[in-house]
């Protein structure tokens, strides 16, 4: 089992957070990974991606031209990351930040509401725990007890009062993902 995933969006959006929680968990497994992070010198606002490896077996390179996964949550990072899903891949998109939906014909294309859904569990901030929960819905490559340890382990311990949220939160990308 090799899953090679992008995500992408803008910075603030808990981009690279929610790779490094599936890099734990995959680890927590015994499982390969790669977590590699890339944004704009901007805090918030910039570009943001990260792409994250898991796989059964040692993994050669960190660098990717192409992705089994990706989950794009904004237009510019649609627009680049598209055509790098892998014929018969899978792409994840909301669509609070896209004007123009993904159109290829050879990937599996999913939705997930979760500005929507955040905004009714009246925590914005649960937005990446509600896209994470969809991707490991479609592509459930690691168990949620191990994100639940994947979460405790990144959380600073002052914000680990938010974890049944967090945990909230992933249940109802799970619930809302389709596509």
């Amino acid at each position: 089992m090799k899953y090679e995933i992008i995500i992408a969006g803008f910075g603030g959006q808990g981009v690279l957070s929610m790779g490094k929680i599936l890099a734990y968990a995959a680890l927590f497994e015994g499982k390969e990974v790669t977590w590699m992070p890339a944004y704009g010198p901007e805090q918030r606002g910039g570009t943001a991606n990260v792409t994250v490896i898991v796989s059964d077996e040692r993994i050669s390179s960190p660098i990717l031209s192409e992705y089994d996964a990706a989950v794009v949550l904004n237009q510019p990072s649609l627009d680049k990351f598209e055509s790098k899903v892998k014929p018969g891949g899978i792409l994840i998109y909301d669509p609070n930040g896209i004007t123009v939906p993904p159109t290829r014909q050879d990937i599996t294309i999913y939705r997930i509401d979760a500005i929507a859904a955040a905004t009714e569990m009246d925590n914005v901030k649960a937005f990446n725990m509600i896209v994470l929960g969809g991707l490991l819905k479609v592509c459930p490559m690691v168990s949620d007890e191990n994100v639940q340890k994947a979460l405790r382990k990144t959380l600073p311990q002052r914000h680990h009062n938010l974890i049944p949220l967090n945990e909230q939160a992933l249940r109802k990308g799970k619930e809302i993902i389709e596509k």
